[in-house]
């Protein structure tokens, strides 16, 4: 005689179903911090092994933008680091030296909050560059200006690593990834184009 098991009612499944959302919710965040310092390894790593890019969003600087009066040749018409964000970028300095990175070239936007960011640092000299400049108010030049960069990444001659303080709309577009303030991502250049190694939030 062949014995039949009960079969489940409705209720029980919701319930079982139920249960078995929560275990993943719940265990959802533990993986994603886990992913997320599998990455920061990966890209300190690739810093630390030379010939890679950090391309860097500058520190946290509240607003959005600039003011409308605007001036690139005085700091106190743009909007600027706050005393997190000036922390911030020591602290991001200090993480290079801590891994013993090698860098041979520290380059920023000429806005105020990227070469304090970069000054902030303390990872050598710093040279304000133009192809680095934000064009969130001319978007007419980002095509151009994304040029610019791409032919100043590969002149480089590829020692140590490169460390590039910019704003997110030239990483986004460069890259197409929107950094959070004080995001690095650590690009390797290969046969003409960037791979994505990995992203280092701070």
């Amino acid at each position: 005689m062949i014995r039949r098991c009960p079969t489940l009612s409705l209720q029980v499944l919701l319930r079982l179903t139920l249960l078995l959302l929560a275990a993943i919710s719940l265990s959802a965040p533990q993986l994603s911090k886990a992913q997320t310092q599998q990455d920061n390894d990966a890209a300190w790593a690739a810093l630390a092994r030379g010939g890679h890019i950090a391309l860097m969003r500058h520190a946290l600087a509240p607003g959005t933008g600039d003011p409308s009066g605007f001036s690139l040749d005085d700091c106190a018409t743009q909007r600027n680091l706050s005393a997190e964000g000036r922390a911030q970028a020591r602290a991001i300095g200090e993480r290079f030296r801590e891994r013993g990175i090698a860098v041979s070239e520290v380059r920023a936007s000429r806005w105020c909050r990227c070469l304090d960011t970069a000054e902030l640092l303390g990872l050598g000299e710093v040279i304000p560059t133009p192809a680095l400049n934000s064009f969130f108010r001319d978007r007419a030049v980002a095509e151009r200006q994304t040029r610019e960069l791409r032919a100043l990444i590969d002149a480089w001659n590829g020692e140590g690593a490169l460390v590039l303080v910019t704003h997110q709309v030239n990483i986004t577009a460069l890259t197409g990834v929107y950094p959070r303030s004080g995001e690095i991502l650590v690009l390797a250049p290969e046969d003409g184009a960037l791979e994505l190694v990995g992203r280092i939030e701070n």
